[in-house]
């Protein structure tokens, strides 16, 4: 039977999901609170620069590709993809960078230029990181985390036990590798999951084999580009997006929802997705029936937030590469701020993206196009005060770096902080990556896809299974699809998911 549904929220996770509901027959609405779709992943433009506002790192391309060849499309009908060499530039204290490359016996010597028997254990150490990548995305990541039962199949059941879900992160890298500059540059992915290194689980190395093996991308253009790709796909789905179109509250009556008060008014339907703001749903939208309570969301432990900052300079800078990590400080002081004791840092670490150097569509002729980022703790004041305060921390250290000072010549500049994730997201603490991928907070331990009462009403992105980033929301946004689509069959009184459902019919 035709549902009618609608997604509130236009992300990456809202965008998938409502493009295999539409696919598979039903009438789909998406209604965007912002007037941009894109979420965390819009765009703006000024005085002749194009800025990506969120995501900047394209990895594990097989998840886009993926998802594009299931509506007979691939990445190159939307965008030039390019990888990146070198994949990106750390800056260490001692003022002598390194350039990580972009092909893998390149990495395999470079680590052996700082250690011997690096090499060989860089091997092996990615040899168990590719186990897990190939374990996690093809027998866990897509499960909906309904139940531990998900994982009694034998060959999962094996494959967690390898899986070294019982180790920590820095331990488990600390076996291999025992110089400084090696272990944080294994360690550099984590500080965005939301939790120290040693409080991380050992099966997140599977970051490091997308990093080194599977390569750093981008497509020309910006990163928006992926955005585009998925409006174009979701319209042809007959999916219609409305943007400016901020939902107040969802409408239950007898423990149903039947529609949603917006902006614009109000829009009826049969089944109700959120890729919003899980907390703000939950807590807000849904007036008094919520899944969760507000001690459950207090006690989750979050990802950080960030202070952003895009800026423009009116030249070329020397010394910067597409990606460059400053890691001239001490990682443990840093993640002690954002997960220990939150405040703000003390000597930050830091990450600045500079895409003119890959792309000339993103800066006017001969000029820069500089994103910074640093990580923050969540919730912290936020005051343009620290904004600025931390922003000339960032651009004294990379001055040093570089040997320059680019602040003359600055033509452009931005900032983003908690308070406008907050207000433009509805972000709980203002986080920026979602719920921290700790063992507690992992799978099944996640917030449900489904309201525990409210049969129709679903959730997806990246406070939902199976996390933040982006390659996750797009399988996020698969993944209740096909929940829905069972869901919708089971109420249809056709049994189990078969083979010519219309959840196989979609993909």
């Amino acid at each position: 039977m035709k549902q009618n549904i609608l997604i509130i929220g236009g992300g990456i996770a809202g965008l998938s999901t409502a493009s295999f509901l539409a696919k598979s027959g039903h009438t789909v609405r998406l209604l965007e609170k912002n007037g941009q779709i894109g979420g965390r992943a819009r765009y703006f433009e000024a005085e002749g620069f194009k800025f990506d506002m969120g995501p900047s790192w394209y990895w594990m391309p097989e998840v886009f590709e993926n998802f594009y060849n299931k509506f007979d499309k691939t990445a190159s009908d939307f965008y030039d993809l390019k990888r990146l060499d070198p994949s990106y530039r750390v800056f260490w204290e001692d003022q002598t960078p390194t350039d990580i490359p972009a092909l893998l016996q390149d990495i395999y010597n470079l680590f052996e230029s700082f250690e011997k028997g690096a090499a060989k254990n860089l091997k092996r150490f990615l040899e168990e990181a590719e186990y897990k990548y190939d374990t996690g995305m093809n027998d866990l990541v897509f499960k909906p985390g309904r139940s531990i039962l998900e994982f009694a199949d034998w060959r999962v059941v094996k494959g967690i036990f390898q899986l070294h879900l019982a180790s920590n992160f820095r331990s488990y890298i600390n076996k291999y590798f025992k110089h400084p500059k090696l272990r944080s540059l294994l360690e550099f992915p984590v500080l965005f999951l939301g939790a120290l290194p040693e409080r991380t689980p050992a099966l997140y190395s599977l970051m490091n084999y997308a990093d080194m093996a599977l390569g750093t991308w981008y497509p020309m253009g910006g990163m928006h580009k992926i955005i585009e790709a998925f409006e174009t796909i979701a319209r042809d789905q007959g999916v219609e997006i409305i943007t400016n179109c901020e939902v107040q509250k969802i409408n239950i009556t007898k423990g149903i929802a039947t529609g949603v008060e917006t902006v614009q008014g109000p829009f009826n339907a049969d089944i109700i997705i959120s890729g919003a703001d899980y907390e703000h749903t939950d807590q807000i939208l849904l007036k008094g029936e919520s899944s969760y309570s507000k001690s459950y969301w207090d006690k989750r432990e979050m990802a950080p937030s960030c202070l952003l900052y895009y800026v423009g300079v009116n030249r070329k800078v020397e010394g910067l590469k597409h990606h460059n990590l400053f890691f001239d400080a001490s990682f443990d002081k840093h993640g002690e701020e954002i997960y220990t004791n939150p405040s703000w840092p003390s000597n930050p670490l830091f990450y600045v993206c500079c895409p003119s150097k890959t792309d000339d569509q993103v800066a006017p002729k001969d000029q820069e196009n500089i994103f910074f980022l640093m990580p923050l703790a969540p919730d912290l004041e936020d005051s343009e005060e620290m904004r600025e305060k931390y922003f000339h921390v960032m651009l004294k250290r990379l001055n040093k770096h570089i040997d320059d000072n680019i602040n003359p010549d600055i033509v452009y500049q931005r900032s983003y902080c908690v308070n406008d994730f907050k207000a433009d997201y509805h972000a709980f603490r203002g986080n920026a990556y979602g719920l921290a991928n700790t063992l507690r907070q992992t799978a099944i331990l996640k917030p449900k896809m489904q309201h525990r009462k409210i049969k129709n009403v679903w959730f997806t992105g990246q406070l939902t299974v199976p996390g933040p980033g982006v390659p996750p929301s797009i399988i996020s946004g698969e993944i209740v699809a096909k929940e829905v689509l069972k869901s919708v069959d089971s109420t249809n009184n056709l049994g189990h998911l078969k083979k010519d459902n219309a959840y196989e019919r979609a993909i």
